[in-house]
C-alpha cells in the first residue's frame, strides 16, 4: 500500500495542521480519498491527538469521515525537524484511510513496527522512499 508516490521525504511543516494537510493531500493525490476528507481528519485532532510515540503521528478521519474514502490508502510525510503534536514532536506522519476496517489491521502492523525505536528511527532518518517501503514490506504492511 505505501509506494514512492505516496512518500515525502524532508518535508517542513509550522503545525500539525499543516502536515496533517500535506498527509492528507497525498490520500487525495492517490485517488483515495476526497478532499472532505481532509477536514475529517483535523477534526478528528481536535478531538484526541493522534500522536502514537517514537516520534509517529497517525492522523485519520472520524467515522463520519469514512464517507468520503474512495480505497484505502496510506500516506508517509517525513519531517526530519519535527512538528509539535500537542507537546511532542512527531517526525514521520501517517496518513490513512480505510475502506470498511481494512486500517484496522494496518494500524496494528505499523504500531509493531514503531514500537522499536531503531525501526522508528530507520524511518525518521531515511534517505529514500524505498528504505521506508522496504521496511513496511519486511512487516507485511
Amino acid at each position: 500500500m505505501l509506494n514512492t508516490e505516496n512518500v515525502m521525504l524532508n518535508q517542513t511543516a509550522a503545525t500539525k495542521e499543516e502536515a496533517i494537510r500535506l498527509a492528507g493531500g497525498i490520500l487525495v493525490e492517490q485517488g483515495a480519498v476526497e478532499a472532505a476528507y481532509i477536514d475529517s481528519m483535523l477534526e478528528r485532532e481536535q478531538v484526541v491527538s493522534t500522536f502514537m510515540g517514537n516520534g509517529l503521528a497517525i492522523p485519520h478521519g472520524t467515522e463520519e469521515g469514512k464517507n468520503s474514502v474512495i480505497t484505502s490508502g496510506l500516506s508517509l510525510v517525513q519531517i526530519p525537524a519535527g512538528v509539535d503534536f500537542d507537546g511532542s514532536e512527531a517526525k514521520v506522519i501517517l496518513g490513512i484511510a480505510g475502506k470498511e476496517n481494512e486500517h484496522m489491521d494496518l494500524l496494528q502492523k505499523i504500531a509493531i513496527i514503531f514500537s522499536e525505536e531503531e525501526n522508528a528511527e530507520k524511518v525518521i532518518n531515511a534517505a529514500s522512499a524505498e528504505e521506508i517501503i522496504a521496511l513496511f514490506e519486511e512487516e507485511g504492511v
